[in-house]
């Protein structure tokens, strides 16, 4: 069999790889995307419970609309907002049913991809070898895949970035979390057993990113009706600059919405603020509690509660045996690490960007959606169809279009900083990108209180 008889192997689906799978089918090409979740969408499911900040209409990969609009599929309303459950349920899992269950095959986990009789130093007739995917079943047993190209889509939700300031677990971080004292994922407080954990309880949110915002907000509600609801949001950054983003100028106006929502919650008093602050470890104390430390030897007692929302980072393990070409810093492509690089771009939009920047120096293989971003922030899906788009036109042999920009992104309004900094002096204390930097790299607590407001 010729190796363009194989079919392309998409790793997740995820909304960018169904995405891709819809491009591929739509050019004639043999989409096969292998799901470790029990549904198409997993990952999305795990966060059900979260509204997003585009619209629908900007959640929708146009090849995807194309091949559900023939099935009677209910389109969404554009302007409106989904919830995660939503998006699942009215799009990515119709999608996967119109891709028919011979092209998404869930519950199969891929465990690794190489070529064909090659591990990863071996040169001679490398390019001319298919691919083979691992893959483990539900069942236990295994399979060999063989295929054209990957595009490895599998995201990074499984990966969370741990609460230790220094890019790994904090002492006593991996034993907090197996006791259920911290978690890596915005709580659910429509759940009533999960908000009954939350309630009277003293909880530490440490993250500066959209999912800190989003936990910010509804915590910040919890305080406001529940007598001995104590919020302290921690930030390793030396001051909270940008962190709310642009507001009204932000052309996603639930981004900038969320973002002064937060702020609204920090200045009525309804939870304390503690910049500059990596954690190194999580103590027991003797009430039965946990108390932070930070490298400066600041402490923060009495918790109860930790939920740590500071990004994620991509699983690389499975890939040993493909040639990649990581950014040092990112671990993204490394032509499109400089696009997104936070210590750099602080400031408007990434530039949109296809197959040159997503290549790696094994041919035929492909990073896309937010596994592309490496641990960068601030990824839309929209980005990711793009990304999927350009691939299956260069794999369809229409360089051309490969290398078209089919897509204008939306800005944020903002200027210094994407929520990521660990070096104060690389804020801002204004609205430019040369503000002026911190003073301090001393934990500070803020208490930002409106007049008449209810203290931290």
């Amino acid at each position: 069999m010729s190796n363009d008889d194989l079919p392309v192997v998409v790793i997740g689906a995820g909304p960018t790889g169904l995405a891709a799978a819809a491009e591929l089918a739509g050019r004639g090409l043999s989409p096969l995307v292998l799901e470790r979740g029990a549904a198409a969408g997993a990952a999305v499911g795990e966060w059900n419970h979260v509204r997003l900040f585009s619209r629908w209409g900007e959640l929708i990969a146009p090849a995807a609309a194309r091949l559900l609009e023939p099935t009677g599929w209910s389109t969404p309303d554009a302007d409106a907002y989904p919830t995660g459950q939503e998006w699942q349920r009215d799009y990515l899992e119709p999608l996967a049913a119109a891709l028919g269950a011979d092209v998404v095959r869930t519950g199969v986990e891929v465990v690794g991809v190489a070529r064909r009789g090659r591990d990863r130093v071996v040169d001679a007739g490398r390019e001319g070898e298919p691919f083979t995917v691992h893959v483990r079943r539900g069942d236990g047993g295994e399979e060999r895949i063989t295929a054209r190209a990957v595009i490895d889509a599998s995201g990074t939700w499984g990966a969370p970035n741990p609460l230790g300031g220094d890019g790994l677990p904090a002492l006593g971080e991996r034993a907090a979390a197996a006791a259920g004292v911290l978690g890596y994922r915005v709580p659910d407080l429509d759940d009533p057993a999960t908000a009954a954990r939350y309630a009277g309880a003293h909880t530490v949110l440490a993250g500066s990113g959209h999912s800190a915002l989003t936990a910010i907000v509804a915590l910040a509600g919890l305080a406001e009706t529940t007598p001995g609801t104590r919020l302290t949001w921690v930030l390793r950054r030396g001051e909270i600059g940008a962190t709310f983003g642009g507001g009204a100028a932000d052309e996603l106006p639930a981004r900038g919405a969320l973002g002064e929502r937060a702020r609204r919650a920090v200045e009525a008093g309804l939870l304390r603020v503690v910049t500059g602050f990596r954690t190194t470890a999580i103590e027991p104390d003797a009430e039965g509690r946990v108390e932070l430390v930070a490298d400066s030897g600041a402490r923060i007692p009495e918790v109860d509660r930790v939920v740590a929302l500071t990004g994620f980072r991509p699983d690389l393990s499975w890939l040993s045996e493909i040639r990649l070409e990581l950014d040092p810093a990112l671990q993204a492509p490394v032509r499109l690490a400089p696009l997104i690089d936070p210590n750099v771009h602080s400031c408007g939009t990434v530039y949109p960007h296809g197959v040159l920047e997503l290549a790696h120096p094994e041919p035929g293989f492909f990073s896309a959606g937010m596994k592309s971003y490496g641990r960068a922030p601030t990824f839309l899906a929209m980005t990711g169809y793009e990304q999927v788009r350009s691939v299956a036109a260069e794999l369809a042999g229409d360089h051309e279009a490969a290398r078209r920009v089919e897509l204008t992104l939306p800005e944020t309004g903002v200027c210094g900083g994407a929520g990521v900094f660990d070096d104060p002096a690389a804020d801002t204390a204004g609205g430019g990108c040369c503000g002026t930097p911190s003073a301090s790299t001393v934990p500070e607590l803020i208490t930002l209180a409106a007049p008449g407001s209810r203290g931290a």
